[in-house]
């Protein structure tokens, strides 16, 4: 009954996520907001909602090492399985992404954490550096966004847009979000927990794994959407989540863990600077890679 409570958990986290992101997407169209901003921004920070509400969620509980693990899981599953799966199936260019910026802003931000891992926690002065590099990034993508109002970089194809969708139904899409991502977040927490505890698997293992590779369904997402993700992750999630308690970093992630999710981050060094294609090929790689480290963890 726990494991069928904690897929509960995910799947009520996957529908309530999918429909935040859809109404979001939907209202601030609606409201006139550059699509740039859109994407850069409440996509990103939708996408990241589940993450968002489980770590905090986990840091009020207790078991901060969901928290820790929910975000180095989810940024290395952003990488290796979000963009291995999709290339299986189709083969994604690279030419035109105009992601460098981005990217090197989310290699930044990963060195920042991994730096500030060192100190032992994340409580509130780290969660406010955190925040800090945050608004720095949101700052910059206004700026750019204005810069390029015109262009068309404003005419992004959102996932969820719907021109012809009602008021009515994109409020009922926010709010069954928000109501479903924290019941969802703690069915999975207080299961996970459980499974931990019982079956003597740290709490660290349950985050790394089960939370973001279950959660993480857009199969088209773009390498901007993934990069834009795992900037909120690092910076967003335990930035906001320290505030509420601090979190402990277990030696685990300094030996090995933060490491592994830089390295996904510098597999993308070829396909966004040389333009590489994402091919078939590289899409088994990059699975087999995960499935490997997924399998380390639970050995």
């Amino acid at each position: 009954m726990v494991w069928l409570m904690l897929v509960l958990g995910l799947v009520i986290l996957l529908v309530a996520g999918d429909l935040l992101v859809r109404g979001a997407v939907n209202l601030s169209l609606r409201l006139g907001i550059p699509a740039l901003i859109v994407s850069l921004t409440i996509v990103a920070f939708g996408t990241s909602a589940p993450e968002l509400i489980i770590s905090i969620k986990a840091t009020l509980e207790g078991v901060a090492g969901i928290a820790m693990g929910n975000v180095v899981g989810s940024n290395t599953a952003n990488v290796l399985l979000v963009l291995g799966i999709p290339a299986m199936i189709a083969a994604m260019e690279t030419r035109d992404c105009e992601t460098r910026k981005t990217y090197m802003i989310m290699l930044a931000a990963s060195l920042l954490f991994i730096a500030l891992a060192f100190t032992g926690e994340f409580g509130i002065w780290q969660g406010a550096v955190l925040l800090l590099g945050l608004g720095l990034f949101l700052l910059d993508a206004v700026r750019d966004a204005n810069k390029h109002r015109k262009s068309a970089n404003d005419d992004v194809d959102l996932e969820g847009a719907d021109p012809s969708i009602s008021m009515f139904k994109i409020l009922l899409f926010l709010t069954l979000g928000l109501i479903g991502l924290p019941l969802g977040a703690d069915i999975l927490v207080v299961n996970g927990s459980i499974i931990a505890y019982y079956y003597g698997v740290s709490e660290t293992v349950i985050g790394l794994t089960t939370i973001m590779a279950a959660t993480r369904r857009q199969a088209d997402v773009a390498l901007g959407n993934v990069i834009g993700s795992n900037i909120f992750n690092l910076l967003g999630i335990i930035g906001v989540a320290s505030m509420f308690g601090a979190i402990p970093v277990d030696q685990r992630f300094l030996d090995i863990d933060l490491w592994i999710m830089l390295a996904a981050a510098l597999v993308l060094l070829p396909f966004v600077f040389l333009g590489w294609k994402i091919t078939r090929v590289w899409g088994i790689v990059l699975t087999a890679i995960y499935i490997t480290y997924i399998a380390s963890l639970i050995h």
